[in-house]
């Protein structure tokens, strides 16, 4: 906070003669002041809508799984997934059918459940159309072995899923042949694993038939609690009010010391006693 000299008085308690008690606001340490304030009090409040703007997603998103979610179960051949729209069909339920192309799997690595380190295990399914799809079969914590694929014709019902998006900081997978294990399901990569293309969106096994291995644990959905977004947002404006009041309380002690007012003293609560020395 900018500190001031306090000013000589005029007789009448009032400053200098003719000038303003607030010209000391304009000058060039108080003008930084005004400037940082504001600069906190802008970013502060930016950060504060960011976070309900967050937060209005999170409640779009959280209504969407929902109602996709409770369709009833769909057959996959239904859903033309090459020109549907990826978030209208996300997390909807499906029936397909086909056969495991066992000389593929990919272990999906650094992956975590119900607070257990693991890896999710997924497979290319055959359709009968002869096209392939990702499987997500399910969770396997880190001290199982990763089960052998199912022999024969399954019919699976589970979750549509979009393909998964590197962020930023995160590893990256090499777009070599061969790829075992992979940090993310990013279709448009895995596709260049074979000769055929992929369907754009993968499915998250819930139950198979005839069953999978008791190892895999189905992949848990996501939380649909609103996050801490509104907390955020509350503790942002409450942020920038504190720097406001603090402007205001230093330009006003800043005024106090200017229109040369001291602080008054507080009496001694001491009272002598008849036979104390420091008395007499």
């Amino acid at each position: 906070m900018p500190t001031d000299r306090a000013e000589s008085p005029r007789p009448d308690g009032s400053g200098q003669s003719g000038r303003s008690p607030y010209r000391f606001l304009v000058t060039p340490k108080w003008i930084a002041f005004h400037l940082l304030a504001i600069a906190l009090v802008v970013t502060m409040i930016n950060l504060a809508l960011w976070q309900l703007r967050r937060l209005d997603e999170r409640r779009d998103f959280n209504a969407r799984v929902r109602a996709n979610a409770n369709q009833l179960v769909t057959d996959l051949a239904d859903i033309d997934l090459s020109t549907a729209d990826p978030a209208a069909v996300e997390w909807r339920r499906v029936r397909l059918s086909g056969v495991y192309a066992d000389e593929y799997q990919f272990l999906v690595v650094n992956r975590s459940q119900n607070g257990e380190t693991g890896r999710n295990v997924v497979n290319p399914l055959v359709l009968p159309d002869r096209s392939l799809i990702l499987v997500n079969r399910g969770f396997v914590p880190i001290e199982d072995a990763v089960p052998a694929v199912p022999s024969g014709p399954v019919t699976i019902i589970g979750r549509l899923r979009t393909t998964e998006v590197r962020k930023t900081g995160q590893p990256s997978d090499a777009d070599t042949p061969g790829l075992t294990e992979i940090h993310r399901i990013d279709i448009p990569l895995l596709n260049g694993q074979f000769d055929t293309t992929l369907r754009p969106m993968y499915v998250e096994q819930l139950e198979a038939e005839p069953a999978d291995a008791t190892t895999l644990q189905p992949i848990v959905p996501p939380s649909l609690d609103e996050g801490p977004h509104l907390s955020y947002t509350i503790q942002w404006f409450i942020f920038s009010a504190c720097v406001v009041v603090g402007w205001v309380l230093a330009v006003r002690r800043s005024l106090a010391t200017r229109s040369g007012k001291a602080v008054r003293k507080r009496k001694s609560a001491y009272v002598p006693i008849a036979d104390d020395e420091s008395a007499r």
